[in-house]
């Protein structure tokens, strides 16, 4: 609109102007070598204008000729730079095809007309991975490391390859390099695996401190992997040095109130510190949260002269803070085993076996302490029935993590991943593995046509002809023995004796009027 306005205010202007020199005529008189020549004062002007466009168009002209070469490249230039940007759009829809082949082709015409590109040597890294062809990756990201742009993700394909390869030491070296220029997670995150997987948690927990820094991990995970790698730091130190390992544990304790072997750490040096009382708490308030048998054992076994009585008490006591947990009845019927109590052995154990705590099973603890129970009576019998039922019984709660079931916590699973153990029940299978299926057919052989022999084989000599046995008369088959003598199956010619059913079987159709004996059943 602005414009506009601008437009129409100088066409009036120069219409004013205009109507002005009409109004007021004048001459221009011009003297060139003697030459005098007058003309109006419009005439002038438009003289003068149509020199100015002359010369205009004559300046653009010689311009022009002197810059026709740049013109050429720059033109030039745009198409190459037109044709690069649609390869690498091909190529790039070619990679997540899985065209390996096309991404190949289009890769190379990417690289002919944008070589400087960085999209240029990503595509041909990926086409050169979807090929197979690692060589050629490789060189694609170390050429990315020449370039700020392209550093990083230089440093995360060589990263990528190294793991792929099996040179794991390469590829930690490319994620230390990569955390060390940017804060990256993927780096981040694979120091950290590699410190907790070889067993250096007090790196591990620096690293961990160092992406919580840089916001790369939420205030909650942050907290719980300090809390574990503090406990594992905790559990190394307990021998040789337990006050710094009791500080450490209670770090872990306020970081994550719910980390079971924090807790049993925590208050098996403070016991041993000689604080009883505030080492029952902790217990207690970890039990309360989390019944768990560790925690149980130490609970009991806090001052190292109490007797069974004196345990199993304890026992009891501990059972009050979780009643409804099958731990606790666990625990007091361990306890009162080793007090040689069998009647409030049998007494806690009977919820289990009954089914009243959730479970429609005893599980396999339950079943071992029966059989230990009975064992104690002299109940022979009666132990090899548990022990029977404790082989086919549910599992009991344990430490899980990448398929391994243990008894004992670990700050990493088998695999290297950092606080992957979980303290539940194993997962029970269901039903058989289907089985293989039968194996093909063999092809079906048509049978050759008969070929007709030549007369002098056809009259052969008859061969004689062998007499044919006949069945034994009746009378010769053995009467049935009696229900009283039973004989061993046996054959006589063509009948084989066979017994019917056991003395105490009914028969398969249930008449009890059928009398044990034999059958007979004839050869075909």
């Amino acid at each position: 609109m602005v414009r506009l306005l601008l437009f129409f205010a100088a066409l009036a202007l120069a219409a004013y102007g205009l109507t002005w020199l009409a109004e007021n005529p004048g001459e221009v008189t011009l003297t060139w070598r003697g030459v005098e020549v007058n003309v109006s004062l419009m005439l002038a002007l438009g003289i003068v204008l149509a020199l100015a466009i002359a010369l205009g168009i004559l300046w653009t002209l010689i311009r022009f000729v002197f810059r026709a070469p740049s013109l050429i490249s720059l033109a030039t230039n745009s198409r190459r730079r037109e044709k690069g940007y649609l390869a690498l759009s091909r190529g790039m829809i070619a990679v997540g095809s899985g065209d390996a082949q096309a991404a190949h082709r289009q890769a190379a015409d990417a690289r002919k007309f944008i070589a400087d590109e960085p999209l240029t040597m990503l595509l041909r890294a990926q086409s050169a991975q979807l090929a197979g062809d690692r060589p050629s990756a490789v060189a694609a990201f170390n050429e990315m490391l020449e370039h700020p742009q392209t550093h990083t993700l230089g440093l995360r394909g060589l990263h990528v390859e190294a793991r792929r390869s099996g040179d794991h030491q390469a590829a930690l070296d490319y994620a230390v390099r990569a955390h060390k220029y940017a804060a990256l997670p993927w780096a981040a995150q694979a120091v950290l695996d590699d410190r907790a997987a070889h067993g250096d948690w007090a790196g591990a927990l620096a690293t961990v401190e160092s992406n919580a820094s840089a916001k790369l991990l939420d205030k909650p995970t942050a907290n719980r992997w300090r809390a574990v790698l503090k406990t594992a730091i905790a559990l190394d130190r307990a021998d040789r040095d337990p006050k710094g390992a009791l500080a450490l544990a209670q770090e872990a304790c306020a970081l994550a109130p719910g980390l079971i072997p924090a807790a049993a750490l925590n208050g098996r040096l403070t016991a041993a510190a000689g604080d009883y009382r505030r080492a029952s708490k902790i217990l207690e308030a970890a039990y309360r949260q989390t019944p768990h048998p560790e925690l149980a054992a130490i609970y009991l076994r806090l001052r190292p002269g109490d007797s069974a009585s004196d345990r199993l008490a304890r026992a009891r006591a501990l059972a009050r803070v979780a009643p409804f947990d099958t731990e606790s009845q666990l625990t007091v019927a361990r306890a009162a085993l080793d007090a040689h109590d069998l009647a409030a052995a049998r007494t806690a154990l009977a919820p289990l076996l009954r089914g009243d705590m959730g479970a429609s099973r005893p599980t396999a603890r339950a079943c071992l302490l029966m059989a230990e129970i009975e064992e104690a009576e002299g109940a022979d019998g009666a132990v090899r029935e548990w022990l029977n039922r404790a082989a086919r019984a549910p599992r009991d709660r344990a430490w899980v993590a990448d398929g391994v079931i243990t008894d004992h916590w670990s700050p990493v699973s088998p695999f290297g991943v950092l606080d992957a153990f979980a303290w539940r029940t194993p997962d029970e299978r269901l039903s058989a593995p289907e089985p293989a299926p039968p194996p093909p057919a063999p092809p079906r052989i048509e049978p050759a046509p008969p070929i007709e022999a030549p007369v002098a084989a056809i009259e052969a000599p008859p061969e004689p002809v062998k007499a044919i046995e006949s069945p034994p008369p009746a009378s010769a088959v053995p009467p049935a023995p009696s229900p009283e003598t039973p004989r061993t199956p046996r054959a006589n010619g063509n009948i084989v004796l066979l017994p019917s059913n056991a003395p105490d079987d009914p028969g398969p159709h249930g008449t009890p009027d059928r009398k044990p004996g034999y059958r007979l059943f004839a050869n075909e």
